[in-house]
Parts: C-alpha cells; structure tokens; sequence
C-alpha cells in the first residue's frame, strides 16, 4: 500500500520504464508521471513533493537543465537521477548541478527502492521505521498513528496529511496553495479556504491533547511548525 503522506514525481519519457519505476517505488509515497522536462520542471515548482526520481535524456527540457533551475528554489528536494551514460563526466556533472543521487539504466529495482528510501530518510520524509517527531508528538506515517506523550490521539483523513506534511517540513514556510494542492489536488473543485477549517481543527486537537508543537499563521505567507519553548 502507498504510503500517502509523501509524494513521488517521476520524470521520464519511455511509457513502460516509468510504469516500472512506478512499481518499485510505489510502496514508499503517492506517484505522479510525466513524460517530458518542461513538464516535469512546472510539477517540480508546484511545491507539493518530496522526492524527484529524473531522466536526464527528455524532450523539451533536459533532466540536467531540469535539476538546475530547480534546485534555485528547492536546495533540499532530494532528487534520484537516471541515465543510460555510464560516463563519469556525466555522473559528476549531475552531482555538481546538485543530485543526491544516480543510477545507471539498467538498474537492480531493489537498488533503485532502497536508495529512494534513503533519500526520503536522509530529509527527515521518511523517520525511521516511518516514524515522525516533533516536541511530544510522534507519528506513526505507515499506520497512520498519532502519539502526544505516548498516547494515541484521533487525527483521521486529510488532518492527518495536513499534520504530517508539516511535520515533514518543521520550522520551514509552507503556503496554503502548496497544502492545497497536496491534499485536495490541482483540479479540485473545494475553495481554498477549506485549508483554514482543517488547520483550525488540526490546532484544536492537539491543544487538547498537549502537544508542545506550535503551527503559527504567517499573514499572507504561510503557515510553519515549531516546537514549543518555555518563550512561545
């Protein structure tokens, strides 16, 4: 089964090896596929995943082009980088450009699941055993299990994707259209403002359970999570 509360692009132009790819992977998050970098590169910018698995040969828009301009904006997103060139040169121009990591087609599907769950690790996406903290707070992402001080607490449906997908990104700014779009989808009819009501209720339950995590509004910006001091 998915595990819902992380999301995987893939960027690749052959049909059957991205349905591969989907496969192998498929167990770690939720999978979007494109088929050319133009594309791949206005998914990218949309803010909503957490691991970029990329072709370097695609039309349009080449996965190095590609990596470049992305990573202006998203320095930490990890992205896995697929080729068919052994060549070290272009192993190491994809490293300079900012991968974190490479595969040479074609590749072990084991080797591919197992450095993807590395990489979503390596961030903080993915705790281990798919376990997620913050101050008193643990989550079980896997089960989809919420701990305050050891004990269960109900966060159920999009609250609980609302929930993780600050956790995965503490202390860092994340936009109502980025959770939007995560949660709800680009072509969901839902207004915006739905975000609002289930942050509202998302504070409600953890004040009630005593959970020492703060989600403080940013007027215009966003919304970001942090961990309760004696300051706060």
């Amino acid at each position: 089964m998915a595990n819902k509360a992380v999301k995987i692009l893939i960027i690749e132009d052959d049909y059957a090896l991205s349905d591969t790819i989907k496969e192998t992977v498929g167990a770690l998050g939720e999978i979007m596929q494109v088929y050319d970098g133009q594309e791949g590169l206005l998914e990218i910018l949309s803010g909503v995943y957490d691991l970029v698995v990329l072709d370097v040969m695609l039309p349009s828009k080449d996965g190095f082009t590609v990596l470049k301009r992305v990573r202006e904006d998203f320095p930490k997103l990890p992205i896995l980088m697929l080729t068919a060139k052994g060549e070290l040169e272009d192993k190491m121009r994809g490293f300079n450009l900012g991968a974190d990591e490479y595969i040479t087609k074609p590749f072990y599907k084991e080797e591919l699941f197992m450095r993807a769950k590395t990489l979503l690790r390596h961030v903080g996406l993915l705790g281990d055993e798919g376990l997620l903290s913050a101050g008193n707070v643990e989550i079980n992402v896997e089960n989809h299990r919420v701990f305050v001080d050891g004990e269960e607490v109900s966060v159920q449906g999009r609250e609980f994707g609302l929930l993780v997908y600050l956790m995965q990104h503490q202390e860092q700014i994340v936009t109502k259209d980025q959770i939007f779009d995560r949660l709800w989808g680009f072509d969901s009819d839902t207004s915006l403002t739905v975000v609002e009501v289930y942050m509202s209720n998302l504070r409600k339950n953890l004040r009630q359970a005593g959970a020492n995590v703060n989600i403080k509004t940013l007027r215009n910006v966003g919304y970001t999570l942090n961990t309760m001091t004696e300051e706060n």
